[in-house]
């Protein structure tokens, strides 16, 4: 008994049925289910800076016995301590905190920058922000700012922090 192969118009036919059922399937996953980003409404905030601190101990200077008993091309008049300070962050909403983050110094003797990065969704709406950062060794909050924003639905917040910029900076997106 042979068997028959199906008829070329028939195979042709069968062929655009699996294409379309294939195409039907790729079109609706590519719709549905629905993906939402955020709820309708929500707005984010993002905290992110790189920052150095103060260092641990102040710069010192040398005694001139203590630069002759070093070696000729060792004899620079300071001595400074290379270690950094803790950075304390905190930044509050409408009052309540939000974040608090001790930053450790980077690097193999803690002399790098520390950094930061966090998101965090939020109602949207007016809010009062008020962001504090101390990077000396007394850990006192010689950095802060106070600001009243709107947000919409979906805007982005973004918290930056520049030393030599004159502090926080707020940025909406």
């Amino acid at each position: 008994m042979s068997s028959r192969p199906w008829p070329a118009p028939v195979r042709y036919a069968m062929q655009a049925v699996a294409y379309g059922l294939f195409a039907a399937v790729l079109g609706y996953f590519s719709t549905a289910p629905a993906y939402r980003l955020r709820a309708d409404n929500e707005a984010v905030i993002k905290l992110s800076f790189s920052h150095s601190a103060q260092r641990v101990q102040p710069c010192r200077q040398r005694t001139p016995q203590e630069l002759s008993a070093l070696a000729p091309n060792m004899r620079t008049q300071l001595d400074c301590p290379r270690e950094r300070s803790v950075i304390v962050v905190e930044l509050d909403m409408d009052g309540r905190p939000l974040y608090r983050f001790d930053l450790q110094p980077t690097g193999l003797h803690r002399d790098g920058a520390a950094t930061l990065y966090r998101r965090l969704e939020i109602p949207a709406g007016r809010h009062t922000f008020g962001a504090r950062l101390a990077d000396g060794p007394d850990r006192a909050f010689n950095h802060s700012r106070n600001v009243d924003i709107e947000l919409i639905p979906g805007q982005v917040l973004i918290i930056d922090f520049s030393g030599a910029g004159g502090g926080f900076q707020f940025t909406t997106g």
